[in-house]
């Protein structure tokens, strides 16, 4: 509270300490006086989408927003502090419905569509990533009992839960030349069909079968090599895929803290950080590298964290700030997030 940014202090009030109506109420122009924020809000076009297409985010090189996608751009926003209510979030809401229609219309494929007219099966690929991003999107904005929304995600989910039992799944590398890959038709969870189902509890209460189906899954050791995909012909990277265990022991969070972060809330919104201990005792980690006011430090270095990561792009960082106390606060407030989704007890100083 004392350093970071006006988004982090709101949600900390607002989803860390959970404020009463009232005192909630008395800060909630917090989120619209940050600066970055604004200037997102501003960059959108009139058809409510941003000039980088749906799933674009900015490059390293970028001094601010230049190049962002829409859903990036939505998703940022929301981890700023504003709500589905605000105008660029109304505004952003047509086409994030429209791409939720099970087509496979080419004219919605924005970025995805290259160059080149794409052949069949490019576009049925295009269009089902950004069904589901956008799926994703309209989730984490609270559009949870949309019946649009609901019937996108039953969808999706019984085309995952019928690969999750299929014998593809035990085995879903095939050779190709010399070469291993994902065969075309396997069908693993994306990052987004993930945190789609993380902000609908409603939605996974009533299909916890294909939960638990999920979870054994996602907990699974991680192949080795690097997953690619056969699809039309081709051989195409899918990084959005999660083929197994993402952060399975303590490197792989130190190679990227905001990204392990990222995947942390996830896993407690949807219930299963507290399931796997190895996930809690990595968690724990980020607890017990506190100083005695609660904030995290690296456990080793001075350095604010940083993440190639473009999943991870929409959280982090919200602070504006890379030197002094301000290097702390991003991950300081995931961790008290985290907590307070996975039930512990949040002690207000």
């Amino acid at each position: 509270m004392a350093h970071a940014a006006a988004p982090i202090r709101y949600r900390s009030l607002l989803e860390v300490a959970r404020l009463n109506a009232t005192d909630a109420e008395k800060v909630s122009a917090l989120p619209f006086t940050h600066r970055p924020a604004l200037l997102l809000a501003t960059l959108q076009a009139p058809d409510g989408t941003w000039e980088g297409g749906m799933l674009s985010v900015p490059s390293s090189r970028a001094e601010h927003f230049e190049g962002i996608g829409t859903i990036p751009a939505v998703r940022r926003l929301m981890e700023y502090g504003w709500n589905k209510d605000t105008p660029p979030l109304v505004h952003a809401r047509r086409i994030l419905f429209r791409l939720l229609a099970e087509d496979d219309d080419p004219a919605f494929l924005f970025e995805l569509g290259g160059k080149h007219a794409p052949d069949e099966e490019g576009v049925k690929r295009g269009r089902a990533l950004l069904r589901e991003a956008a799926a994703a999107t309209l989730a984490q904005a609270g559009y949870e009992g949309d019946p649009r929304l609901r019937g996108a995600a039953r969808r999706i989910l019984n085309r995952i839960a019928d690969y999750l039992r299929s014998p593809l799944a035990q085995k879903p590398f095939i050779r190709q030349g010399n070469q291993h890959m994902l065969a075309a038709e396997a069908c693993p969870p994306s990052i987004y069909v993930i945190a789609m189902l993380a902000y609908m509890p409603l939605f996974r209460a009533e299909h916890h079968r294909e939960m638990d189906a999920l979870y054994s899954h996602l907990t699974q050791a991680h192949p080795r090599q690097e997953a690619v995909q056969l699809c039309g012909g081709k051989v195409l990277p899918v990084p959005h895929l999660i083929l197994g265990d993402v952060i399975p022991h303590r490197n792989a969070v130190d190679a990227d803290v905001p990204f392990a972060l990222y995947w942390m809330e996830l896993m407690a919104r949807l219930g299963y950080l507290k399931r796997n201990d190895t996930w809690a005792k990595l968690y724990e980690r980020f607890v017990e590298d506190r100083d005695r006011e609660g904030v995290w430090h690296p456990h080793k270095g001075m350095a604010a964290a940083k993440s190639a990561n473009t999943h991870a792009w929409p959280t982090y960082p919200l602070e504006t700030q890379s030197a002094g106390e301000e290097r702390w606060t991003d991950i300081t407030f995931r961790i008290g997030l985290i907590a307070r989704l996975s039930g512990r007890t949040i002690e207000i100083a």
